[in-house]
């Protein structure tokens, strides 16, 4: 879908197309039984007093948090002030819940409480701040649209985690197939959506026609070489 795209309306698909792509490997290296650590656990020790935790599946949120928080600050036109922001907190929750996974004592869920608060402000500053921002530039309905479905997901991260690494309630196959349907449900679904309704938005009154402050194929050819003048029909 990039190379069907101008060249200054593919901000999103290099976006998503990297983001996806990490998701790819973390997931490559889980099946292969790679990147994980064993965890002495302090809950539920019914299912296990160690328990195998797959720290790969952070550096997959690592990288798709953030590029969401991005993707959706550049749909909704907010400032970079708060973009970085938000990029910052959405790194500080996952940041916070990893570190809580390998907290072998009940401190693990004061390191939840942080990461969750952080989620929190994110969500408020994605749903009101930016949708403020979104209906200043008429993409406020798609707009809705996608901040709702990330929203809603993220509010199940919370959760899914004190069920898995958090409360060792879940067995690891569980936590990977819960986790797994979270992913493809946040990031691929959400992808191919941006995709789909950014086809119709007006990528300079985005501001994010990115290619337009240096030369491109397209403004090459629309006009003509340097040094040269344009040729008058008589």
């Amino acid at each position: 879908m990039s190379f069907t795209a101008k060249e200054s309306e593919r901000v999103f698909h290099y976006l998503f197309t990297f983001v996806l792509m990490v998701g790819a490997v973390t997931y490559f290296a889980q099946a292969s039984d790679l990147g994980w650590s064993a965890v002495r656990q302090v809950d539920s020790l019914g299912n296990g007093v160690i328990r195998q935790m797959f720290w790969v599946k952070y550096v997959n949120w690592l990288v798709a948090f953030p590029s969401l928080a991005l993707g959706l600050g550049l749909i909704s036109g907010v400032s970079w002030t708060t973009i970085i922001c938000n990029i910052a907190l959405s790194l500080y929750w996952v940041v916070s819940y990893l570190a809580g996974a390998y907290v072998t004592t009940s401190y693990k869920w004061g390191f939840f409480a942080f990461g969750t608060f952080a989620w929190l402000i994110l969500a408020m500053s994605t749903i009101n701040e930016s949708h403020e921002a979104a209906q200043l530039l008429g993409v406020d309905k798609d707009y809705i649209i996608l901040s709702g479905w990330t929203n809603l997901l993220w509010i199940i991260y919370p959760i899914a985690w004190g069920l898995t690494d958090g409360g060792n309630k879940i067995g690891v196959t569980g936590t990977s197939i819960f986790f797994g349907v979270l992913d493809v449900l946040m990031v691929l679904v959400l992808s191919f959506a941006v995709l789909i309704l950014a086809s119709k938005w007006d990528y300079r009154k985005l501001s994010i026609a990115f290619s337009d402050s240096r030369p491109s194929r397209e403004t090459e050819a629309a006009s003509p070489l340097k040094g040269t003048s344009p040729q008058v029909v008589e």
